[in-house]
C-alpha cells in the first residue's frame, strides 16, 4: 500500500490548496453610529454591492453603534488589523495632518454643496492621500451634515452658552471654539454622550439632525438651535498596506463599489438629515430654534477669532480654498 501514499498525500494536499484559495477575503467595517444614518447605511450598501459584485471573492462585516471598537480605539486597531475600513468623523484626523482642522473651523462653509465641492477639488484629494505614511489610506469622503447646537435652555445668542459644558469631538479647533464663546468644552466618546446628557455630566453638544434623531439626543435635550455652523463629514480610511497588498483586480472593483456607494451616500444624506429634522419636530421633544440674520451674524463674530488662530497650522491657501467653495455656488 505504499505506493498510494504519495499520490493520496498530493491529493490531499491540492485540495488543502484549493480550499484555502477559496477563502475569501475578509473586510471587518466598524464604525459608531447607527444603521439608519447617512453612514450606517453607506456601509451596508457598501458590503451589498461588494458581496453581489465579489460573491465568494470578499466578504464585508459591519459591525456598527461601536459593537466593535468605540471612536476612541478604532484608529489604532485600524493599524493593528483589526478592522479593515472605519469611517472616522474628520476632527479625528487632526493629529496626523493638520489641514484636516479646516473642515472643523466654524462658519468655514455655507452648506453641505460648499463642503461637497471642496472635498471633490484638488484639496481633498490631496487630503485623502495624505496620511499614507502613518498607516491610513482615505478612500473617500462621506457626509453625514451641518452641524445644530443644542442645550437645556434656548441658545440664541452667543451669551447664552456662557458658562455650560459641551459635550465635543477630541478636536483643538471645536475645544476652541467653545472657548470663544465662554462655554466649557468636555471631550467624549460618542457612545457615551446620550447618558451624559441626561445625567447632566454635559449640558449641550453639537451634532448632525440625524445622529440627534438616531442616538435621541433630543428625548434629552430641551432646545435645538438650527445654527448649521459646522460639518460632520467623515473620511472612508483603510490600512494602506492592507489595501495594496490586495490583488490588483479585486483592489480595483472594490474602489469603484466604493466611489459609487460614495456618490449615493452623499446625494442622500441631506435629505435624511432633513427627514430626521421633521421627526424630532413632530415629537414634541426638544424645541428647534430659528435663528434671525442678526443673531447669526452675531455666532459668525464670536468664533471667527477661531479662524485665525489656527490658520498658520492649516494653512491660509487652504483655507482660501474652502472659502472659494462657497462662492462657486451652481445655478
Amino acid at each position: 500500500m505504499r505506493f498510494l501514499v504519495a499520490p493520496l498525500t498530493a491529493l490531499a494536499l491540492a485540495f488543502s490548496g484549493a480550499t484555502l484559495a477559496a477563502d475569501p477575503i475578509i473586510i471587518k467595517f466598524s464604525h459608531v453610529v447607527a444603521d439608519n444614518t447617512p453612514k450606517g447605511e453607506g456601509a451596508l450598501l457598501f458590503k451589498k454591492l461588494v458581496e453581489e459584485r465579489l460573491a465568494g471573492k470578499v466578504k464585508v462585516e459591519v459591525y456598527p453603534n461601536s459593537q466593535l471598537f468605540g471612536d476612541a480605539k478604532e484608529m489604532e486597531a485600524m493599524l493593528l488589523g483589526d478592522v479593515q475600513l472605519i469611517a472616522p468623523s474628520l476632527s479625528k484626523f487632526e493629529k496626523f495632518t493638520k489641514k484636516m482642522q479646516v473642515f472643523d473651523l466654524p462658519f468655514m462653509f455655507d452648506d453641505i454643496a460648499a463642503v461637497d465641492r471642496f472635498q471633490k477639488g484638488p484639496y481633498g484629494k490631496t487630503m485623502l492621500k495624505s496620511m499614507v505614511d502613518k498607516g491610513y489610506l482615505g478612500l473617500g469622503f462621506w457626509h453625514n451634515g451641518m452641524k445644530q447646537i443644542s442645550a437645556n435652555k434656548p441658545l440664541r445668542g452667543p451669551e447664552d452658552a456662557k458658562g455650560l459644558k459641551f459635550r465635543i469631538q477630541p478636536s483643538s479647533v471645536l475645544e476652541e471654539q467653545f472657548k470663544a464663546v465662554g462655554a466649557n468644552p468636555q471631550k467624549m466618546a460618542f457612545a457615551e454622550v446620550y447618558q451624559a446628557l441626561q445625567t447632566g455630566v454635559v449640558e449641550g453638544q453639537e451634532n448632525t439632525w440625524s445622529n440627534i434623531f438616531t442616538q435621541k439626543f433630543f428625548e434629552v435635550q430641551k432646545y435645538i438651535t438650527e445654527s448649521n455652523h459646522g460639518v460632520v463629514d467623515y473620511m472612508v480610511v483603510t490600512n494602506a498596506k492592507f489595501w495594496m497588498g490586495l490583488p490588483a483586480d479585486i483592489r480595483g472593483q472594490l474602489e469603484k463599489i466604493m466611489e459609487e456607494v460614495t456618490d449615493r451616500v452623499n446625494k442622500s444624506a441631506e435629505a435624511q438629515n432633513q427627514a430626521d429634522k421633521k421627526r424630532i419636530a413632530d415629537s414634541g421633544r426638544s424645541e428647534i430654534l430659528q435663528l434671525t440674520p442678526a443673531q447669526k451674524i452675531a455666532w459668525r463674530k464670536a468664533m471667527k477669532p477661531v479662524w485665525d488662530k489656527f490658520e498658520s497650522e492649516i494653512g491660509k491657501d487652504t483655507i482660501d480654498g474652502a472659502q472659494a467653495a462657497n462662492a462657486k455656488k451652481t445655478n
